[in-house]
């Protein structure tokens, strides 16, 4: 082996050995890959719930009901100050 074909073989060595060390280094930032993860999961649980048809179909049912509840939280509350 010549010394440029050595010097060619250090030099994709050390690429590689560079390549190595980033990936480790990602992997081992549990944190951020933790965050990552957290962020993806909310994202599609918030997808499926908006696409729920049980959610679009009960949404104003809630709404009336929460309504409801309000007003009579409302004339007991008076109903008791009096």
């Amino acid at each position: 082996m010549t010394a440029p074909e050595i010097k060619q073989e250090i030099e994709q060595t050390r690429e590689r050995l560079g390549q190595t060390v980033e990936e480790l280094a990602a992997r081992a930032d549990v944190k951020a890959r933790a965050k990552a993860k957290a962020g993806q999961v909310s994202r599609q649980v918030s997808r499926q719930v908006s696409r729920s048809p049980f959610v679009q179909r009960r949404w104003p049912l809630a709404a009336a009901a929460a309504g409801v509840l309000v007003a009579g939280s409302v004339v007991v509350w008076r109903w008791r100050k009096t």
